[in-house]
């Protein structure tokens, strides 16, 4: 067993990974031959991810508030505390916040043979976020 004491600080998404405020806790990252990531991401309302795939697909549970989803070409998905979210391999999509709700997931990932987690593509327009369905 290994405990490892909470010294890791909050870090602010990138601007070339995210559009509005998002900030990210790490939660796993067990050293190799593990290629396990996991990391708690919290979005302001209206913040996102731009459009993104995962070479072994990414696991998203949401454990706050209300949040998008969508996978290129299908519909934006709402996503609600207890949801789970599985994004296959190499599947293009984006996720985060409701426009007027916080949104909080746990993103858990595995690195390849190559040890990438994350190919990042084009920002989310505005357009492509506003085809949401309300919330409510």
């Amino acid at each position: 067993m290994q405990i490892t004491r909470s010294s890791i600080d909050t870090v602010k998404g990138p601007a070339d990974w995210f559009t509005g405020d998002v900030y990210i806790d790490a939660v796993a990252a067990a050293p190799a031959p593990s290629r396990v990531t996991a990391n708690l991401v919290h979005f302001m309302p209206g913040a996102r991810t731009h459009w993104h795939r995962h070479p072994l697909g990414q696991t998203v549970f949401v454990t706050e508030g209300v949040g998008l989803c969508q996978r290129r070409g299908g519909p934006v998905e709402v996503i609600r505390p207890g949801d789970r979210v599985l994004f296959e391999a190499d599947e293009e999509h984006w996720h985060g916040a409701a426009p007027n709700r916080l949104m909080v997931h746990l993103a858990i990932n595995e690195g390849d043979a190559d040890h990438d987690v994350v190919h990042w593509l084009t920002p989310v327009s505005d357009e492509e976020y506003a085809a949401a369905p309300a919330t409510g």
